[in-house]
């Protein structure tokens, strides 16, 4: 009985920073560039996560009902944005049928969540080059994602520019 070979799928996870564009990049010129090009064997997933409107305001109070609408319309727009520029990138560079997702929630979950959803292989996240205190205060999503993400994380790093 002939069987069919299952496209693996890779799950590409971008932010607003050049780190994370960089990491996008990066995997497209290694895994999908000529000969392999459109002959890929991934099936790409790029998913944002915008975080909640409540998590990034700190106040509370009576004026927050007014505030919490305006916070949420700029969390979407920065989204729209990350996801247009992921979008100019696979044009940029030839790579076609991407899934492009926006969820709300923590990066760490959000990425975890994708990697299980869409029975992915490989995770790609960039990396911000915390230091370890400051790693220790806002955490890394690489780190987390390395560790409870259930299929292989690959981290990858920008270079460090003179």
């Amino acid at each position: 009985m002939a069987t069919v070979e299952e496209e693996q799928v890779m799950v590409v996870g971008i932010d607003d920073s050049q780190h994370s564009t960089y990491a996008l990049e990066w995997t497209f010129d290694h895994f999908f560039t000529p000969p392999l090009g459109s002959n890929s064997p991934f099936k790409v997933v790029v998913v944002h996560a915008k975080p909640s409107a409540t998590s990034v305001v700190s106040l509370a109070g009576p004026g927050i009902a007014e505030v919490l609408p305006l916070v949420d319309s700029d969390l979407k727009k920065i989204a729209a944005r990350v996801v247009g520029k992921a979008k100019e990138i696979c044009i940029s560079k030839s790579v076609s049928d991407v899934i492009f997702e926006v969820v709300e929630g923590d990066p760490r979950n959000v990425l975890c969540e994708a990697v299980e959803k869409h029975h992915a292989s490989v995770l790609v996240v960039g990396s911000h080059g915390y230091e370890a205190i400051k790693r220790a205060f806002l955490g890394s999503v690489s780190d987390y994602c390395a560790h409870q993400a259930h299929c292989t994380v690959m981290i990858v790093k920008r270079p460090k520019m003179p």
